[in-house]
């Protein structure tokens, strides 16, 4: 089952004839991991505030558990949660309390918080370092915060926008890995955004390549390495937009 169709989706600003999103398609299924990989400038952010609904579209359209983002952007945000890649957290809580006031904007049933609160506990794994104040995280500690918060009302949709950037390799593994366990395990829906490829080609079930906000092409990623007879997803995006080639 499709949880997300989006369908020649485009963004065009002001009177420009460029695009930054150029007639896209594709699809996420129910506990599947979809990722949007390219340069800076590819579109990939572009595309991701358009499907949260922060963004608004130029023709197409996207649909979200059934619902389209043009005609029913409240029903779509009921579906989905969005982490841009510059959130943040309020360092003057601490990660409890940051995690029950957040709980507390979806629900007023106190159960309900709770169990929202539990849910974030858990897959944040930081232990009894919730209880400290975020001012004393590392950036990987509140990354794991932040991604718990986005997960912890069990959406339909998660969209995260390089969801490990600027981690070290052990912060970046355990995101990876609980993303991966979230999808596979939980049956939610990721699409991901990323320009790191070698990553991507971990995490992800299929990938589509953008460039210059067009979708060059998609596939599982040993599907892409095979397709295009290279050893890593780097090297696919090589030959995919400095070379135009398209299979």
């Amino acid at each position: 089952m499709a949880i997300l169709e989006v369908q020649n989706l485009k963004k065009q600003y002001g009177k420009s004839k460029v695009f930054a999103v150029n007639d896209i398609s594709f699809s996420v299924n129910e506990g599947e991991i979809f990722a949007l990989i390219g340069s800076n400038g590819a579109g990939k952010t572009t595309t991701l505030r358009m499907i949260s609904t922060l963004l608004q579209i130029s023709s197409g359209d996207a649909i979200v558990n059934g619902f389209s983002v043009i005609k029913q952007p409240e029903k779509v945000r009921e579906c989905i949660t969005y982490l841009p890649d510059e959130a943040g957290a309020y360092k003057n809580m601490t990660g409890i309390g940051y995690l029950k006031f957040m709980a507390g904007m979806f629900s007023t049933d106190s159960n309900t918080i709770d169990q929202y609160v539990q849910t974030a506990i858990k897959t944040s794994t930081l232990g009894e370092r919730i209880n400290d104040k975020i001012s004393t995280y590392s950036r990987g500690m509140i990354r794991k915060l932040l991604l718990s918060r986005a997960i912890m009302t069990k959406p339909k949709l998660a969209i995260l926008d390089e969801a490990t950037s600027g981690l070290d390799v052990i912060n970046a593994l355990e995101i990876r890995q609980m993303i991966k366990d979230l999808a596979h395990n939980d049956g939610m829906s990721f699409l991901l955004s990323s320009h790191n490829m070698l990553e991507i080609e971990f995490v992800s079930d299929k990938v589509g390549i953008m460039a210059h906000g067009n979708l060059m092409v998609m596939g599982t990623p040993k599907n892409l390495k095979q397709r295009y007879n290279a050893p890593n997803l780097e090297e696919v995006f090589e030959r995919v937009v400095k070379h135009n080639e398209i299979l």
